[in-house]
């Protein structure tokens, strides 16, 4: 080696010190809330409104409780229920979203869309789930949202400096100004409308410090019905839809003993692609039991809209870091999504509820040419929609099961959907 490339190699190395100096003492100081406070912290002013996945929720749980309680009230002579409560859950799927939109535009058309008692979103399905509870009047609105736009107006790249210095390659103000733009207060009104009614929609953030899933009653943010919880609503369908390390992550503050912490809130499909009640309403069988209600006796319906693929399929990879790392992405939340299903699937059999999925047809594959394609946005909008218009053929069993199982009685172990 000699001393000019020895001096050239110490220049660099000395220049990537500095630069890795520069970028550590740039970072953005934070108070996150302490392990023990993270799930008693409360978002200020806004009491009981969220819930964390995988345990049971006694404010949620007594909620639902109370809906079914009122239920019973009407049936004077009565303890059973001839009602059907008929649910809905939806699952990200970023720009693959589309055909959700367009299923549901076609479920409106063919006149057999219901009002549904209850809707969780996730990710994309976030951004789908207001508008899907709060009726088919804003089908025109959501598909507008999934047909008219393309990569440049949900984000904004960051140059290279922006990027090493900051948490995303992009920006997220495009996605945010169309989020602020649609979700309104007009909408915020029917949807408190509808929870004053007793129905329910449920939206759901990861919570990074914690890892945990953070499931939000969007229901009774919007019935609050001041600026604040319009802005904290957007905020949370914000922070559902922000894939982490391409959006930032979404702040929201909270409190606990009179102190402000701040939660990094990113993309809900993290944790999961789909979810439904079943992640905090564990118990709530016992509950109605105990108070005479003939739970087992009432009729459930629950719809999955699975904005995605259900099987692989081939697709020719160049060899650049986006064009890899995006085919790896997407096998992950396919495998992902899978499980998500087969677990849903498990807790409507043991609920007895009446399982219902809808997902993206493999044939023909699809041909984007970019993150968000408006013309393959619009292809999948339009299959969703056809699909439905005439009646939609609902799948009674995830992906690789069939009725074969259940003619043998197959028992699945528990491992199988963890």
């Amino acid at each position: 080696m000699t001393p000019q490339s020895l001096l050239k190699m110490v220049k660099t190395d000395f220049a990537m010190v500095l630069l890795l100096f520069f970028i550590s003492g740039c970072t953005t100081v934070r108070h996150a809330p302490p392990d023990d406070v993270s799930e008693r912290a409360t978002v200020s002013g806004m009491q009981d409104i969220r819930a964390f996945g995988g345990r049971p929720n006694d404010v949620f749980i007594k909620d639902l409780m109370g809906l079914l309680e009122k239920e019973q009230k009407k049936e004077a002579f009565s303890r059973k229920f001839s009602k059907t409560y008929t649910s809905l859950a939806i699952s990200g799927g970023a720009e693959n979203a589309a055909y959700g939109a367009g299923l549901l535009n076609g479920w409106s058309q063919s006149g057999s869309r219901p009002a549904f008692d209850a809707v969780t979103g996730i990710s994309a399905g976030a951004i789908i789930a207001p508008f899907a509870f709060a009726g088919s009047k804003y089908d025109e609105k959501l598909k507008k949202l999934f047909t008219h736009y393309s990569t440049k107006d949900i984000l904004r790249r960051k140059g290279l400096l922006p990027t090493l210095l900051g948490n995303s390659i992009a920006s997220a103000l495009p996605l945010k100004r169309l989020i602020d733009q649609n979700i309104d207060e007009d909408l915020l009104r029917d949807i408190a409308q509808a929870y004053r009614e007793g129905r329910r929609l449920y939206a759901g953030t990861t919570e990074l410090d914690s890892r945990k899933l953070v499931i939000w009653n969007m229901g009774k943010i919007a019935s609050v019905g001041n600026d604040s919880a319009l802005r904290l609503f957007r905020k949370i369908i914000l922070a559902s839809a922000s894939i982490p390390g391409v959006f930032p992550p979404v702040y929201i503050n909270v409190e606990f003993n009179n102190k402000v912490y701040d939660e990094m809130h990113v993309d809900g499909g993290i944790s999961k692609n789909v979810f439904f009640i079943f992640d905090f309403s564990e118990g709530l069988d016992k509950m109605a039991i105990e108070k005479g209600i003939d739970f087992y006796g009432i009729k459930r319906e629950l719809y999955v809209i699975l904005n995605g693929y259900a099987k692989t399929f081939w697709k020719e990879v160049p060899n650049t870091l986006p064009a890899i790392a995006q085919q790896t992405y997407d096998l992950m939340a396919t495998a992902k999504s899978i499980g998500d299903i087969y677990q849903l699937y498990s807790f409507t059999n043991a609920d007895r509820s009446d399982f219902n999925l809808a997902y993206i047809p493999s044939d023909p594959p699809p041909k984007q040419k970019e993150f968000f394609d408006p013309i393959e946005m619009r292809r999948l909008f339009d299959l969703g929609f056809k699909e439905a218009v005439h009646g939609y053929d609902w799948k009674k069993y995830p992906p690789g099961l069939n009725k074969k199982w259940e003619d043998k009685k197959t028992v699945i172990p528990e491992y199988y959907f963890l």
